[in-house]
């Protein structure tokens, strides 16, 4: 195997349809398979294609010789968001075979999803009722959308994630999301939990010791010395963050339901998981890196 997409995206055929059941039922067999889909939803974003249109109309010369039928827009975005079960299952089966499954620490953070720029659009859109204002400390401004909360190896692997409103406390949105990865032996005790300053709080420490782990995150100024400021560590998941919005488009998601948010922030975080997953097989020196599978 070899550091190039099409390596990539027939190894990733092959565990996907491992996965997937056979099919039951009255009816042809679809022309383009589910695992065929989810392999093309990654390429897509691998690629750097945020329009399905353009990406459809583009796929015929890049990947033709492995996909050689694609369905349409309407029933490419229909399949996509009706094989979400597959792609979370997909997304946890490439975690459990990485080495990193086994590491000791878990990256939690949190990063804005924007989703409407106009007032119109929140007036209008569907995400009404799931979307919400926010602020974004890093570009110091407020945007309309959702939160992404990513629970992650430090080698870039996610291994739990969710959506939120952003109106929702960090705290309270983290407690949930760590105390579902407990349940599903993603965070196990004696692990470490690097997170950030601002999720400091006596309360949000004892969850996360009830569940066997330890709370690492930077000191605050009103505080006496544990861990320090972490820049180095705390690079590890801003570096993750990084990739989902530069290389794989997070932010330029366009959609414009709950159903094809999730699905193409899913379609992303898989994306990243892929590129990750296939390095460790390459024993490549930067698991996180995309650069090889992007052209």
């Amino acid at each position: 195997m070899c550091a190039i997409l099409d390596d990539l995206v027939i190894a990733l055929y092959v565990t996907v349809d491992e996965l997937v059941e056979p099919r039951h039922g009255p009816g042809c067999r679809p022309r383009l398979s589910d695992a065929e889909l989810v392999c093309l939803a990654v390429a897509q974003v691998l690629l750097g294609y945020d329009s399905e249109r353009r990406w459809l109309r583009a796929v015929a010369d890049r990947l033709g010789h492995l996909f050689p039928y694609v369905c349409g827009q309407a029933a490419y975005n229909r399949r996509l968001r009706r094989a979400a079960p597959l792609v979370a299952q997909l997304l946890r089966a490439l975690a459990v075979t990485s080495p990193s499954w086994c590491d000791q620490w878990r990256l939690l953070d949190a990063t804005p999803v924007p989703c409407g720029q106009s007032r119109e659009t929140v007036k209008r859109s569907e995400l009404a009722g799931y979307a919400g204002y926010g602020y974004d400390a890093s570009h110091h401004r407020f945007y309309w959308g959702l939160k992404l909360y990513v629970l992650a190896a430090p080698d870039g692997m996610p291994v739990a994630w969710c959506l939120a409103n952003p109106s929702q406390g960090e705290r309270e949105v983290a407690e949930g999301l760590l105390d579902r990865a407990a349940r599903q032996g993603v965070l196990r005790p004696g692990m470490g939990v690097l997170a950030d300053k601002g999720l400091a709080g006596r309360e949000f420490e004892a969850l996360v010791s009830e569940l066997g782990a330890t709370l690492a995150r930077p000191d605050r100024r009103d505080e006496p010395y544990r861990f320090g400021s972490l820049g180095g560590v705390r690079q590890w998941i801003e570096a993750i963050f990084d990739t989902l919005k530069d290389q794989l488009g997070l932010e330029h998601h366009g959609a414009h339901t709950i159903q094809g948010a999730w699905i193409r922030v899913a379609q992303r975080l898989l994306a990243l998981a892929a590129g990750v997953w296939f390095n460790w097989q390459l024993g490549a020196p930067v698991k996180r890196s995309l650069v090889a599978f992007d052209h």
